[in-house]
């Protein structure tokens, strides 16, 4: 078999190196290195390996063979060298190290990425922060950083460090320093109230935020603005046993002894709120307060704007400890415990409110009944325990999100600016998360994943390729799966999962099952949802339809639980509660409550409920985030972690692997393949860098500049394009060209008189070729003089009568028409009362004749149009008439009638003669036209006489073709088809694999995942797409066959090297033999090196596109044919060195298939290949796919090859 080393899938590793021990029909099995047992996959998941994989490239685009198992390898390979940034083109992954590195982002490593071009430095979060403000400042326009990864990859550190470095690469002066200083502190800050920690992260970001860093024209920070998304309140209330409650909780009640006091705090195991998560000592809360303090005061805040923070924190969590019990009697209620009424005293203290009005709005809701006056009756209802511990929570939530809304209105007016230029916007969102358990705020944070999704792949992929196509780049396009119809899932109107929510929190009796029920019913046959008993985790499987639903995201399926939707969504508090804390006698209280409508309030001539719907809101944001970054320039950074456990050292391929792959890194880099990510205009470039050139240089056009430039510096024709306004650069080239340019004087010396001579050697072939076409075009233009004079003569002529004939017709008819204008104008003469009136009618009738008489004067006029006019001014000019008559008869007496009646039959006597002589000249032209038409038919029975033997010959040919029309249609068809099927495949591949990470949290992951009771067969695409199947093959007339396509490739070559008596299953062995050769090859060529062809093929032999399998051979051996050809061709490796030492290709076909297979080129030895045993190396094709036997000249004689075959030591070969 073929010794290549291949990438084969592993599902703990990502990927294994193997090789090649058999060839199926639609997979390959490969034996991995490290002795396991051997693996079979389809052929669009077996990639080849670099020829050495301990090497490292910063640019993945650098790779010979750019696939996801050579990525997967080269991030492995860098890990383990502790390099954490590695680019795909321009797009920076960031691996999470899971320890501290302060040495790779010190001040000297800062200084040492200023001014430097995107792949001069090794990578790092620096070069791209640092090309980010160069763009900004180079383009003039706004740019932005979208850091994106799952919970724990890093993204906060990332963000941390971009902020930084833009801080300190402005350079501003000493009063913007301290904008600049508040910047970076206000991370710390807005972490403390809005981040947690999680199962997988200990400092997890539960909100989004956007974070504006402004400049001035000059490029110095003048500001700064935060925008926030969907803080996790759920979070307030409840967390997980291995999770815990927003920071801020426990640095302040690990708080010293004064602080503490000065709120009545104890130590977090003490409330309610805090009991229920982990109490991590590893965390130091203690000693993170004190930072929390040093960064509010960075930030700028008070002594008081401090303690209003604290006090309403430490006022949440006493809320938390207030219990109820039942209140005896018939009424029902409840009452606040008596142990708790000191937490109560103290929480109303520390926001300012009455004690009894705190329990009266925490135990009774305030209802407003339809009658009793003009707004109703006011009443009271009574409240449960349950519902007065649900209203405590709903405060606890609605005070601590306000809280966090008041801290980032703080921190924005901490560095307000007056001046913006431009701003460079950094985003820091949750992202995708998958856990056992999955509510409303993953259904919200996974929805906001896939419009970033979506963004990224219009960014990257849909512009990018549009650019191309612009440009006339002629780059191949990149299938990319779209998910657009799973946003559409979430926010359709009406019909979206949203809109279903809000429709059932509106509902008096709003019903959890009864929305579920409506998003299974409303999307029964949506690909992108099902039920959560259809999930791949065993633990979904007891759920009912009503209690969840299962969205198959673009990163793989998420069984959501909705029992918490309605609640979570529902941003509305009582209307009592919300009044209490409205009447607080605490200003900084009342703040965070502003007056508004209330959610009893109905609007004007209406009674529906105002709804205050947190999905509606995060929707609203998401959508002017998308907004705001789509008028950006964007830079992605992918943030991934190695494991699960986020511990240092552990790499976990198969969820590195996972994470590339919901990335789009895998896409990219196929895109890059043929791509240019790097590009800059022809003006851009000449501004560039003209300073550096002598001035007889830096004089010239843009785009002359640029082509003498590349061509003095000797830069590889490959590695960059012109388009119609850009020059583009493969991967990392655009950075060497900078390097050249910007090196030392006597290099520049040299490129001086390279441009020079390029352009001296240019404008010579320029004036050389500009004399040539002159005198060849003197010469033609003589002799084209010579012989068309006559032509044109008769041209002229004929074209003159031509375009003039229905002018003249024109003429004579329009002169008519003015005669009658002027009997017109005796009667218009005759009028006294209306005369006025006609008299404008009358000119515009002239005026309208005339124009025509000038139009046809001056411009040929068609007949068509002629006739029409004429038609058009004959009705008008007898309106007129009649007009006037109609007038006359009422002015003057019955003398004047009677005159008028013989002027208006004289006037009809004149159309008849014109109808008459208009159906005479329609006859004669008709006749005319006759004549013409039996000439024609004459000619055409000639010329059809004539050319009878050619159409003959044709007819049988144009068959052919609406044959081959016929199958390409099917193929396209078939093709759609398989697409689509694919893309359900790679889904439930992506649902399998995101499955297997969130079992491997499990104790027994084979216990937690569902075993498929019948796993489809991943099917290749080349095989399916461009190949036929086996079961396509002709069926046999005599016997059933087995199925050859679950033989084993080795088994199929001892069958044909045995020479079965069985005559049909040879054949059949043969052919299916040869079909995965073609499968083979076509895997081959797809996963070929960069600019390289595969196996070094002729092209006249090359797989041609739609071909089909040829009928199986069922005739003996000795029956069989034997053919031999010579063709000539050139190595591919020989195309550019040596283009005139040509080689000779010889086959011998066994019948359809080739034998015997040599190869002899000048000053190399011979390469000879046999059947059976080099079959993996030797043309696939049959011979009439080939082609060789239609070719002249290139059959030889059986000895001549016979002769050559021994000259050169070739096997002895037998038939079979």
């Amino acid at each position: 078999m073929d010794e290549r080393e291949v990438w084969v899938p592993h599902p703990e590793h990502g990927y294994i190196q193997g090789k090649v021990v058999d060839v199926g029909s639609h997979t390959l099995t490969v034996e991995p290195n490290d002795g396991s047992k051997a693996i079979s996959a389809s052929y669009d998941r077996i990639f080849p390996c670099e020829d050495d994989i301990s090497k490292d490239y910063d640019d993945n685009c650098a790779l010979m063979y750019l696939n996801e198992g050579n990525l997967l390898n080269n991030l492995k390979v860098r890990f383990a060298k502790d390099v954490f940034y590695t680019y795909v083109a321009n797009i920076l992954i960031a691996i999470n190290p899971c320890k501290s590195v302060p040495h790779v982002y010190n001040n000297d490593v800062m200084k040492s990425y200023r001014g430097k071009s995107l792949g001069v430095m090794p990578p790092h979060v620096f070069a791209l922060a640092d090309k980010t403000y160069r763009d900004m400042r180079t383009q003039n326009q706004s740019q932005s950083i979208i850091v994106s990864g799952e919970s724990g990859a890093g993204k906060t550190e990332t963000t941390k460090y971009i902020i930084r470095y833009l801080t300190a690469l402005s350079g501003s002066s000493a009063g913007a320093s301290e904008i600049e200083t508040r910047l970076v502190e206000s991370n710390p800050f807005l972490e403390s109230f809005g981040n947690a920690k999680t199962t997988r992260n200990n400092n997890s970001s539960r909100f989004g935020k956007f974070m504006e860093i402004h400049f001035c024209k000059k490029g110095g920070v003048s500001g700064g603005f935060v925008s926030h998304y969907l803080l996790e309140k759920s979070r307030i209330v409840s967390q997980s046993g291995e999770e815990r409650n927003y920071h801020a909780f426990y640095r302040l009640t690990r708080a010293p002894e004064s602080w503490r006091k000065k709120f009545d705090l104890q130590g977090p195991e003490n409330y309610r709120y805090l009991k229920g998560s982990s109490l991590d000592d590893t965390l130091k809360d203690a000693e993170e307060f004190q930072h929390l303090l040093n960064s509010m005061d960075r930030v700028g805040l008070s002594d008081q704007a401090k303690d209003d923070v604290f006090r309403v924190v430490a006022g949440v969590l006493h809320l938390g400890n207030i219990c109820f019990d039942p209140k005896e009697g018939t009424r029902g209620g409840s009452l606040v415990t008596e142990e708790t009424m000191h937490e109560l005293n103290i929480a109303a203290k520390l926001f300012h409110l009455e004690p009894d009005a705190l329990i009266e709005a925490m135990t009774t809701r305030v209802m407003m009944t339809k009658g009793g006056g003009v707004k109703g009756t006011v009443i009271g209802v009574p409240l449960k325990p349950e519902q007065a511990g649900n209203g405590r929570d709903a405060l606890a939530k609605a005070i601590y999100s306000n809280l966090f809304d008041h801290i980032v209105r703080l921190v924005n007016e901490c560095f307000p600016f007056t001046e913006s230029s431009n701003y460079i916007g950094v985003l820091d969102i949750a992202g995708f998360e998958y856990f056992k358990h999955n509510s409303f705020e993953q259904f919200c944070i996974n929805y906001c994943n896939e419009k970033l999704q979506q963004f990224f792949n219009d960014r990257i992929i849909k512009q990018e390729q549009a650019l191309y196509e612009a440009e006339g780049l002629g780059v191949k396009f990149v299938e990319y799966v779209d998910n657009q119809d799973c946003i559409d899932l979430v926010e359709a109107n009406k019909t979206g999962i949203l809109a279903l929510l809000d429709e059932e929190c509106r509902l008096p009796s709003a019903n959890v099952e009864h929305f579920t029920n409506a998003v299974h019913t409303t999307h029964k046959d949506h690909f992108r949802l099902s039920s959560p008993r259809r999930s791949k985790l065993a633990f979904y499987k007891g759920m009912r339809d009503t209690e969840g639903f299962v969205v198959r995201h673009y990163a793989g399926a998420v069984c959501y639980e909705t029992g918490h939707f309605l609640e979570k969504n529902n941003n509305t508090l009582h209307d009592n509660l919300e009044m209490l804390m409205q009447q607080s006698e605490d200003e900084f209280v009342m703040k965070l409550f502003p007056m508004k409508k209330l959610a009893s309030e109905t609007k004007k001539g209406g009674k529906k409920l105002i709804f205050d719907s947190l999905g509606a809101k995060f929707k609203t944001q998401l959508s002017s985030l998308l907004v705001k970054l789509g008028e950006t320039g964007a830079s992605f950074i992918r943030c991934l972690k190695t494991n699960f456990k986020i511990e240092p050292g552990v790499f976990n391929g198969g969820q590195v692997l996972s994470q590339l792959q919901c990335a789009g890194m895998v896409t990219v880099l196929g895109m890059m393949q043929g791509g240019f990510p790097s590009r800059t205009g022809f003006q851009a470039l000449y501004d560039m860098y003209k300073d550096f050139l002598p001035s007889k240089l830096a004089s010239l056009d843009p785009r002359i500049f640029c082509q003498a430039l590349f061509q003095a510096l000797g830069l590889d024709v490959n590695d960059f394009k012109f388009g119609m306004t850009k020059v583009f650069f493969r991967p990392g080239k655009f950075a060497e060209f900078d390097q050249i340019i910007k090196s030392d004087p006597d290099n520049l010396k040299v490129l001086v008189s390279r441009v020079s001579g390029w352009l001296n050697g240019k404008r010579w072939r320029k004036a050389q070729w500009g004399v040539l076409s002159c005198i060849k075009l003197s010469r033609k233009i003589q002799y084209r003089l010579e012989k068309h004079i006559i032509l044109q003569s008769v041209a002229r002529g004929f074209i003159t009568r031509r375009r003039n004939l229905p002018r003249v017709k024109g003429f004579s008819k329009f002169q008519l028409l003015q005669q009658q204008l002027g009997k017109i104008k005796d009667l218009l003469d005759k009028l006294d009362k209306y005369r006025k009136d006609q008299e404008g009618k009358f000119l515009d009738l002239q005026g309208r004749i005339d124009g025509m008489i000038s139009k046809m004067r001056a411009q040929p006029v068609t007949q068509k149009e002629i006739d029409a006019q004429y038609h058009d001014l004959s009705s008008a000019v007898d309106n007129v008439a009649n007009e006037l008559m109609t007038l006359i008869q009422k002015e003057a007496e019955e003398a004047e009638r009677e005159r008028l009646q013989k002027i208006q039959e004289e006037l009809e006597r004149e159309r008849k003669r014109k109808e008459e002589e208009e159906r005479k000249r329609r006859q004669e032209e008709e006749e005319r036209k006759e004549r013409e038409r039996m000439l024609r038919e004459m000619e055409e029975r000639r010329k059809r006489e004539e050319e009878e033997a050619r159409q003959r010959e044709e007819a049988e040919r144009k068959r052919q073709k609406e044959e081959e029309e016929r199958n390409r249609a099917e193929a396209a068809r078939r093709a759609a088809e398989e697409a689509k099927r694919l893309a359900a495949e790679e889904q439930e591949r992506r649902d399998r694999e995101l499955a297997e990470r969130l079992a491997q949290d499990s104790a027994k992951p084979q216990d937690v995942l569902v075993k498929d009771s019948e796993p489809a067969q991943e099917v290749s695409r080349i095989a399916r797409t461009t190949l036929p199947s086996a079961s396509e093959a002709p069926a046999q007339a005599d016997k059933k066959l087995p199925d050859l396509s679950k033989w084993k490739y080795e088994k199929l070559k001892e069958v044909i090297s045995s020479g079965s008596a069985d005559v049909e299953l040879l054949a059949a062995c043969r052919d299916e033999f040869h079909r995965r050769l073609k499968v083979y090859h076509a895997w081959k060529v797809k996963n070929k090196k960069k600019g390289a062809n595969v196996d070094n093929k002729p092209d006249a032999i090359s797989a041609p596109k739609g071909f089909s399998s040829s009928k199986p051979q069922t005739m003996p051996a000795e029956q069989r044919p034997q053919r031999f050809f010579r063709v000539p061709f050139i190595r591919p490796e020989d195309r550019k060195t040596s283009p005139c030492q040509k080689g000779w290709w010889f086959a011998h076909f066994d019948g359809s298939w080739v034998a015997r297979q040599m190869e002899l080129h000048p000053e190399r030895p011979p390469v000879l290949y046999i059947a059976g045993k080099h079959d993996l190396k030797m043309c696939e094709l049959s011979l009439e796919e080939t082609g060789l036997a239609r070719k002249k000249g290139a059959e030889i004689l059986c000895d001549h090859f016979d002769e050559l075959w021994k000259k050169h030591n070739g096997p002895q070969y037998a038939t079979t």
